[in-house]
């Protein structure tokens, strides 16, 4: 019996020893690797956005390790249909989001909880307002029939047109569709005017007369797209939202060096072909570092708050939204001035 005892003591000693090497009584040194390799995990969530060019870098972002470098690892979800998105958002499914400032402005001012980390691109010349040859000034629209979308960027930018140059919605007579159905329609012979993008821009010659009356470019600061994150994903992973935007300005760096490379990358992502995105790409301007820096800036006139601004009281004067918007609950410049260090 007691050398049964005795078998059992040692055996006892020997399996607690072999359990605290193994980790059965974990020591501290085991506890901060762990920690450690907690911390060094990507912070994963999910961005979506539409198809489009402004987008596309998010792409040679991810083609050229640049998430990982910055110890993220977004899930790019294309998502097409605006609806869509925005109640994904809303609900918390995806966790950023690329889209027009404009937009956004209305899903905050409805109850979103989101925060505007960055500018990607703007609009310069890749939509526009064509109209038939009696129609040579943005005044003569006085009285035309104008075929547009109401529920895209379209209509605050042909709002901002309008009041640039002393008109009103009411005087014009505006037909719902969207905008590439406006530029046919306006092909067509249907309609005086369109508001619409390419290629109906360029296509507005095989109408006799036809021409673009107006473009973005020749409004900047309008059509603006930004990376627009979740405030409780924002508060849990500060840190991603500045990698995102280091990713992004070095992202825009690579292609500005090598835009044939970024243009094939883009168009593999995006499904479409390399000449497609370069032809797009002439449309828009992307916003890199210094870009950033400039538009995230409360002082000037062509900031992203003076766009706020301007979105906010163009929607609450359609009764789209009920309440004057503050800028600054949604708009933080952290992330731009942290990543351009």
């Amino acid at each position: 019996m007691k050398r049964f005892f005795a078998l059992t003591g040692v055996l006892l000693m020997l399996i607690t020893l072999a359990l605290s090497g193994c980790g059965g009584a974990p020591k501290e040194g085991s506890k901060e690797k762990t920690n450690k390799a907690a911390e060094n995990k990507p912070v994963q969530f999910k961005l979506a956005h539409a198809t489009w060019v402004g987008y596309g870098p998010l792409y040679i972002a991810k083609e050229k390790g640049l998430f990982e470098k910055y110890g993220i690892a977004p899930e790019l979800v294309v998502i097409e249909d605006e609806s869509q998105y925005a109640g994904a958002m809303a609900s918390g499914q995806i966790q950023a989001l690329g889209n027009v400032v404009d937009r956004e402005v209305i899903h905050f001012a409805k109850g979103t909880a989101e925060t505007f980390v960055f500018a990607m691109d703007e609009s310069a010349g890749g939509d526009g307002i064509v109209a038939k040859k009696e129609i040579t000034k943005v005044e003569d629209l006085k009285g035309a029939t104008v075929g547009l979308d109401k529920s895209t960027t379209s209509y605050f930018f042909f709002l901002s047109i309008l009041e640039k140059h002393g008109l009103k919605e009411d005087d014009v007579k505006i037909q719902e569709m969207s905008a590439g159905d406006a530029g046919a329609a306006f092909v067509a012979g249907k309609l005086d005017a369109a508001v619409t993008w390419e290629p109906w821009l360029t296509n507005a010659s095989q109408r006799q007369g036809g021409h673009v009356l107006a473009n973005s470019k020749e409004y900047p600061h309008t059509i603006v797209d930004v990376i627009t994150m979740r405030q409780d994903f924002l508060k849990e992973h500060p840190a991603a939202a500045t990698g995102l935007t280091k990713a992004w300005f070095e992202a825009i760096d690579f292609y500005r060096q090598n835009p044939d490379e970024g243009n094939e990358i883009m168009a593999k992502a995006l499904g479409l072909k390399k000449e497609e995105i370069a032809d797009m790409a002439k449309g828009v301007i992307f916003l890199g570092k210094e870009e950033n820096l400039a538009f995230f800036n409360k002082d000037g006139d062509n900031t992203i708050y003076k766009l706020v601004e301007r979105a906010g009281k163009f929607w609450q004067e359609k009764g789209i939204i009920t309440e004057q918007l503050n800028p600054d609950q949604l708009i933080d410049t952290t992330y731009v001035k942290e990543a351009a260090k």
